[in-house]
């Protein structure tokens, strides 16, 4: 098959397209900095410049393509760039799932996020729940930017006949991850102290894990239907503490109420600009949110079976203590 993957260049969508590479496909990629995407290219695949909001570049990579994996997106928590959010995460969606709704492209793929359901405070939903953010406000840009995407603009373009498949993934951990996650196991490996909320509670799946959820759902997913890929439920706190044993580690780990997390966050908004993005108002409201949701139909429809954290979690560690050693050196 021939297939084109945004955000190839980023955590997911890299793995992804080695992975469909690998399977013997064919693969272009959409790069806003093609040379970045210099080792797929090398690989295999076929790269052309331009952004997700350039609706005649995205038409250009689309023409003639078997499926398209939507995967790009804006994440960064107490930034202070919303509009960036808004413009990748909704805008940009907009012009890929049309543009492929217009090239009459058989099958798309969009990468969502369970952070749509809003704060679950540890439940296991499913894909009948819904949380309306409009209402109820939203934990940060992020989770308000991808809400959009799903609901304003993914749906919506499902009812005027795309042939779409939503999924969404949990966190999402593993070798080469630079997110706020990716810095907590980082600092288990160098022994560093955390301060950690006490109840957050996430659902856990290794990169690789969520890279084949994709061509899961590319392959068996029915159109029109979501499925939460989300891995493992577990608080932050107890998969700190078991990368901690893992690694052989000394971090000291306090744990912090999330309800002190919480009220911190009004006073601290007036001080947001000069605060490191964790100590931000936002920070400080989605370290005390959880976002958990249940993966059975993903199991029972694609054959989805993510790998628990015991087996996860080693090589991302041995892959950051050799990335630690690497830039000591």
């Amino acid at each position: 098959m021939d297939y084109l993957v945004t955000g190839a260049t980023g955590f997911i969508g890299g793995r992804l397209a080695r992975q469909l590479l690998a399977q013997g496909h064919r693969v272009r990629v959409l790069a806003r900095n093609p040379a970045r995407a210099r080792a797929l290219e090398a690989a295999g695949a076929r790269i052309f410049a331009g952004e997700i909001g350039d609706a005649a570049r995205v038409r250009t990579a689309m023409d003639g393509a078997d499926g398209v994996f939507h995967v790009a997106g804006w994440y960064a928590i107490g930034s202070g760039f919303a509009r960036e959010g808004e413009r990748t995460n909704v805008e940009g969606t907009r012009v890929v799932l049309e543009a492929a709704l217009e090239r009459k492209v058989p099958k798309v793929v969009y990468t969502s996020t369970i952070a749509v359901y809003g704060d679950t405070r540890g439940r296991l939903v499913d894909e009948t729940y819904f949380y309306d953010g409009r209402k109820r406000g939203w934990a940060s840009a992020y989770d308000r930017s991808k809400w959009i995407a799903h609901y304003e603009v993914a749906r919506s373009l499902v009812d005027r006949g795309l042939p779409l498949v939503i999924v969404l993934p949990g966190l999402v951990y593993g070798p080469g991850d630079h997110s706020p996650i990716g810095g907590l196991l980082r600092d288990v490996v160098r022994n560093r102290p955390l301060l950690l909320p006490a109840a957050t509670r996430y659902c856990w799946s290794h990169v690789d894990d969520a890279a084949l959820a994709h061509r899961l759902a590319m392959e068996r997913g029915r159109v029109g239907e979501e499925y939460i890929t989300a891995g493992e439920p577990a608080r932050l706190l107890d998969a700190l503490h078991l990368a901690r044993r893992l690694a052989g580690s000394r971090s000291p780990i306090v744990p912090l109420p999330n309800a002190l997390l919480k009220a911190l966050s009004y006073p601290a908004r007036p001080f947001d600009r000069w605060l490191p993005p964790s100590y931000t108002s936002e920070g400080l409201r989605v370290a005390a949110t959880s976002y958990t949701a249940a993966n059975a139909k993903a199991r029972s429809e694609l054959g989805y079976a993510p790998r628990p954290l015991e087996a996860g979690l080693p090589p991302t560690l041995a892959a950051l203590r050799d990335e630690i050693g690497r830039a000591s050196r």
